[in-house]
């Protein structure tokens, strides 16, 4: 059954928000395509998040990222989950906006860390994996979450499925 769903539908938070696994779930119940902004730039790029932050810098990696968002919303109608810092960029946000609806996932530092603390893969918290400095994070990006969402869902203690049923709810 699709769901009743006419635009492209952008999943917003930082990173161990829940992003990659509510749009997995979103994207079947809704059965709708699913692209994933981080496996999107390292499938163009050749190389994972990390080498391309550590070989070229955020700067590149944040320059990327907008092409491959303009790219991404030429196509089909899809859920998209957005790498976490998506958002610092107004252009990303004019983009997104113009395609579909935004969704942010609201989650607490502490569920970030519980998240996150044993990945590898997290350029920004590289020698800065601890509640507060996620929490410091949090809060320089949530102006920028506020200005991009259309709706905010709170992860915390959440199953996948209740909350892409939430997500569908809204839309």
């Amino acid at each position: 059954m699709k769901a009743m769903v006419n635009d492209m539908i952008f999943l917003i938070g930082f990173m161990g928000a829940g992003k990659t696994a509510v749009s997995k779930e979103l994207a079947k119940k809704a059965n709708m395509k699913l692209i994933d902004t981080d496996e999107y730039i390292e499938k163009k790029e050749g190389m994972k998040i990390p080498e391309i932050f550590d070989k070229y810098g955020e700067e590149y990696f944040r320059n990327i990222e907008t092409q491959c968002l303009k790219e991404i919303v030429s196509k089909e109608e899809a859920i998209v989950s957005c790498g976490g810092g998506i958002i610092m960029k107004e252009e990303n946000v004019k983009v997104m906006k113009a395609a579909g609806k935004v969704v942010f996932l609201k989650t607490s530092p502490e569920t970030i860390y519980q998240r996150v603390k044993k990945s590898q893969n997290r350029p920004m918290l590289k020698g800065h994996m601890n509640v507060e400095y996620i929490e410091k994070l949090l809060n320089e990006r949530q102006p920028f979450y506020d200005r991009a969402k259309d709706c905010e869902i709170c992860t915390d203690n959440r199953t996948v499925s209740a909350i892409a049923q939430e997500i569908l709810c809204f839309l």
